[in-house]
């Protein structure tokens, strides 16, 4: 859930952005791709979003949904999404937004873009009483989706057989890693442990949140994970979208399919997936994850199944 303090900050990217298609957007569309407009569409607290309409080169209507950032960091944003998005895109097609390409604006090159299909999704109205979520995406229905995501985790595995993410993601702005490794537990620590390094160069030294972190990394980790990849048992590295909270997910109105994208990927323990479904507040909760369990079973022990999804929801 966004932070409400950010509900009503001003977006830092200027909006003229996406008043007009950019040269440097218009060489990354398809081969004989005419574009005939372009107005803003979705909704974001850290760029601009937009819908390119065009059509292809029999004519057929092909839009395209952009997002666009700026400077060195917004380079690095929209080029990590777009090779996130083909990864999972080359895994599950039918249920991954298409990513088309990423590049930089020519007429203002501090200026970078992230294309892929646009597609229109089926709303509802939102609870937030937010200016920017009036409505917001229907969720899925929880006899489909926790069993496409089961499919996406089966096909999805590391073929070097490590866990992370060679690239760094993000996690709206925040740099996100998970390095890459032979343990999960390893894995899972050194990506915790950043976190914990960003919220204290963010917030200063406290006594408390060392003592929490402390614990957390000496005891809980250890208890929690330790036992997934000892006594004979193994885990094999699994592709995750790795923010899969109802914000990320969709249903295609035309097709009545579910869609997903803004993915913060990693190959992981497939269970790291349902941290989002854990907490009550989200929409797509725990009948999600007890729906996910009857395609993927729990992994062994499966005593320490609860305890670890609620670990992977801190």
């Amino acid at each position: 859930m966004t932070d409400k303090s950010v509900w009503d900050r001003e977006i830092p990217v200027p909006k003229h952005l996406i008043e007009y298609v950019d040269r440097g957007v218009r060489e990354k569309l398809p081969l004989g791709t005419e574009v005939h407009g372009i107005s803003g569409s979705g909704s974001s607290y850290w760029a601009r979003t937009a819908k390119i309409d065009a059509t292809d080169a029999a004519g057929n209507s092909t839009p395209f949904f952009m997002k666009v950032l700026q400077y060195e960091q917004g380079r690095d944003m929209v080029s990590a999404e777009y090779h996130a998005m083909s990864l999972l895109h080359s895994v599950k097609p039918d249920m991954v937004v298409e990513p088309v390409a990423w590049g930089t604006y020519t007429e203002e090159p501090d200026t970078h873009f992230f294309l892929c299909r646009f597609h229109r999704f089926l709303t509802e109205k939102s609870s937030e009483k937010t200016p920017k979520e009036k409505e917001t995406n229907k969720v899925p229905d929880v006899m489909e989706f926790p069993e496409l995501v089961a499919d996406l985790h089966k096909r999805g595995t590391s073929k070097r057989g490590e866990f992370g993410f060679p690239i760094t993601m993000y996690g709206g702005r925040n740099p996100q890693t998970f390095p890459v490794c032979n343990s999960w537990e390893e894995c899972f620590s050194r990506g915790l442990d950043k976190i914990f390094d960003m919220e204290a160069k963010v917030q200063g030294a406290d006594e408390e949140m060392h003592q929490l972190r402390e614990g957390l990394m000496t005891k809980v980790i250890p208890r929690i994970l330790r036992p997934l990849e000892t006594g004979g048992r193994t885990l094999t590295p699994t592709l995750v979208h790795g923010d899969l909270w109802d914000g990320n997910v969709a249903v295609d109105e035309a097709t009545g399919r579910p869609v997903i994208f803004d993915a913060t990927p990693l190959y992981a323990h497939n269970e790291y997936e349902l941290a989002p479904w854990w907490p009550t507040r989200h929409r797509m909760s725990r009948e999600y994850i007890k729906e996910y369990t009857r395609h993927f079973s729990p992994s062994q022990p499966e005593e320490d199944f609860e305890d670890r999804v609620k670990l992977y929801s801190m």
